[in-house]
């Protein structure tokens, strides 16, 4: 596939749509729909959700190192992002919604904050990859936009921008070596490739994503 045009102002804008759908998911749900189960095999609403939020930090983490030279990890171990997950459950409903929205909050404005000289420095992402910080809005749209469907409450990929799902593609047929994909809408060929649940017919089944 030939790569389409991503800059950082897509990307960004596409997380804040994203954001705006994982909010708007949430903020209706009582302590019993917060802890229904997600589309994701074994995690509840809570653990998908504690997950975005820690995500968020661990995010905050390369803004900083970007920022300062200081080089923060993503995480510290991979315990402790499995940490961030099971810290889900444990919180109510209004303390997840809170979570979700502050850590948002926190890692737009340092995004916002960075200079044009710091978003070309490079950081270490939590798979290993030595990326620009201009990666960061990218990662983090990814994130909001595929969980805001994986909650279940009814978001689609059909929901999410046509800009972002076409990156979305070309990112994950990219790294799976696809050099052909199935006839289809966009989104679900995009939630195919994701290994989300699709309608396209005759499609094989791909193994893990990310």
């Amino acid at each position: 596939m030939t790569a389409p045009t991503r800059t950082s102002a897509d990307a960004r804008e596409w997380a804040r749509t994203g954001t705006e759908l994982l909010l708007g998911a949430v903020a209706g749900l009582d302590e019993a729909g917060f802890s229904a189960p997600s589309v994701l095999p074994e995690w509840t609403r809570k653990h998908l959700a504690a997950h975005v939020a820690a995500n968020a930090g661990a995010l905050g983490n390369l803004v900083h190192w970007a920022a300062t030279g200081e080089r923060t990890p993503m995480y510290a171990s991979p315990e402790e992002r499995a940490a961030g997950i099971a810290k889900g459950p444990a919180l109510s409903a209004d303390e997840l919604r809170s979570w979700l929205a502050a850590s948002a909050h926190r890692l737009a404005g340092g995004l916002d904050r960075l200079t044009d000289e710091q978003w070309r420095h490079q950081v270490v992402t939590a798979q290993g990859r030595t990326v620009p910080a201009t990666e960061l809005p990218w990662m983090r749209a990814r994130e909001v936009c595929v969980h805001a469907v994986d909650l279940g409450t009814g978001i689609t990929f059909a929901d999410l921008p046509s800009g972002f799902l076409t990156a979305l593609v070309d990112e994950i047929s990219t790294k799976r070596g696809l050099t052909e994909l199935p006839d289809g809408p966009l989104p679900e060929v995009a939630a195919w490739l994701a290994g989300r649940p699709h309608t396209l017919a005759d499609a094989p089944e791909l193994g893990p994503w990310l």
